[in-house]
């Protein structure tokens, strides 16, 4: 049972920092959406970079990346809340139904795997060239979250078990 209030705990642990963060960027529009204009643009990266060309300096392009980019989080934090509620539902329930109950969860934090591995370290580092500008690299940040949601995505995914204290 024990695991079980750790992996509930966790998740919903997540879900709050996701829903903040989605919040946070809904409502301080313009601190974040200046990171996304400057990588997309490129524009503080050495203007002799022979790549250059992947800049994106369309004001509407940089609004739907945004826009994405917190959908994406609202997604994974409303996923890993709905995963909560699920999970902790079934944490009296035989093994097989809690596993079951993870389905909502695995996918807020895949989803949230996928917006900081996909979106910031391959898109944004190395297409734009983010790691090039200081001011706006977040690849520290991005790494730090992968890292969380992916070791709290392996223990959710320990398999449970019906004894008390074993999981399989």
């Amino acid at each position: 049972m024990n695991q079980r209030l750790a992996k509930i705990l966790l998740v919903l642990m997540m879900a709050i920092f996701l829903l903040l963060v989605g919040i946070n960027n809904l409502l301080d529009y313009g601190a974040n959406f200046a990171f996304v204009q400057h990588v997309m643009s490129m524009d503080l990266v050495a203007p002799d970079n022979p790549l250059i060309g992947h800049a994106i300096t369309n004001p509407t392009a940089h609004h739907i990346v945004y826009a994405l980019i917190i959908a994406s989080e609202l997604g994974a934090g409303l996923l890993c809340a709905i995963g909560a509620w699920q999970l902790f539902r079934a944490r009296r329930a035989p093994a097989e139904r809690f596993q079951a109950a993870k389905g909502a969860t695995i996918a807020g934090l895949m989803l949230a795997i996928a917006l900081y591995f996909f979106g910031f370290m391959t898109v944004a580092a190395e297409w734009f060239q983010m790691w090039q500008a200081s001011a706006f690299n977040g690849q520290e940040a991005a790494f730090r979250l992968i890292v969380c949601f992916g070791i709290a995505l392996i223990f959710l995914c320990l398999r449970e078990s019906d004894e008390p204290g074993r999981a399989q």
